[in-house]
């Protein structure tokens, strides 16, 4: 079993416990409506203030039979790039609200236009409701914006960004690179750091195993890229990505496999293991020094893929 009390350090520690005391462990066997309402209750705890001169506005996108509420940010920079950010959650909580602080600060550091695509969930809309929202949130900003475009998101979030990115890259203006999140890709969880994590805080390979079923509904969609990107047996032509895992997390090896099959293919990617850290450290930045130091890693690869540079 693995000792997180020699990986984790105190200022990570209190952020877990303050965390668990709005969102406790057991909260994957909560009723939907009662797991929603904590994990609300926790973002609105762990919330920033919004960055001078950033505003946000609403809108929806109309997408035939349902309308996709999409929120808007934009610093007083005119944009030379737009991110399309999609939240994490399971596929079960989140929403425009639970990352409105992540994405106002990702605009106001790098002066670019940000997309929040608040997809719909699961149970009430099973795979590919959510795939099928996050291609239509970035195809909307394509034709709404002329500059380049980046995926980005975490968590669940991360996944669709990914999945996108594979649906989309023989589109006319396919997307300028994607940063991931201690992304859920589909790596096999009977091995790896599924095992070595499956108890780690925040979140435990049990609680996985309750997102993948209820996302699809109990259908098998280990297969599918549109639900799981590693299962793609096509790597090549993907943007730019640049991956960032939490050491203690089941999902850590995700991204380092992520990463190896987009560099086998011939793609640029780069994988950072952030040392001590546990999934949902976003929430952490302005607490946790190592949080904060990620942040800034993630910012720096924002803006250098908006502006065509790869640092790495």
């Amino acid at each position: 079993m693995t000792d997180y009390s020699k990986l984790i350090d105190a200022e990570t520690w209190a952020f877990i416990d303050r965390t668990n005391a709005f969102y406790p462990p057991e909260t994957v066997s909560f009723t939907i409506e009662q797991q929603r309402a904590v994990y609300d209750e926790m973002c609105t705890a762990f919330r920033a203030t919004c960055p001078k001169g950033v505003t946000a506005h609403d809108t929806v996108i109309d997408a035939g039979d349902h309308a996709i509420p999409v929120r808007i940010y934009d610093s007083v920079a005119e944009p030379a790039a737009l991110v399309v950010y999609y939240h994490g959650g399971g596929g079960v909580v989140g929403g425009l609200d639970s990352h409105d602080d992540a994405c106002a600060e990702i605009c106001g550091q790098t002066g670019y236009r940000v997309v929040s695509v608040d997809y719909r969930l699961c149970p009430e809309h099973i795979h590919p409701a959510a795939f099928e929202d996050a291609l239509a949130g970035f195809r909307w900003a394509a034709e709404n914006f002329a500059g380049p475009i980046l995926l980005a998101g975490d968590s669940e979030g991360a996944r669709h960004a990914a999945a996108v990115a594979h649906a989309i890259r023989k589109d006319p203006c396919p997307p300028a690179g994607q940063v991931l999140l201690y992304p859920w890709l589909g790596a096999d969880m009977t091995k790896g750091s599924y095992v070595t994590h499956a108890e780690a805080p925040m979140l435990t390979t049990r609680d996985l195993e309750f997102y993948r079923d209820i996302r699809a509904g109990g259908a098998d969609t280990s297969h599918d890229p549109t639900a799981t990107p590693l299962a793609d047996t096509d790597f090549s032509n993907l943007p730019p990505t640049v991956i960032f895992s939490a050491e203690c997390d089941p999902l850590c090896d995700d991204g380092r496999d992520y990463r190896d099959r987009l560099l086998t293919a011939g793609g640029k990617a780069v994988w950072f293991r952030e040392k001590g850290l546990v999934h949902g450290y976003l929430r952490a930045r302005h607490s946790v020094e190592r949080a904060r130091a990620s942040f800034t890693r993630i910012v720096g690869a924002i803006r250098a893929l908006g502006q065509g540079d790869w640092p790495y």
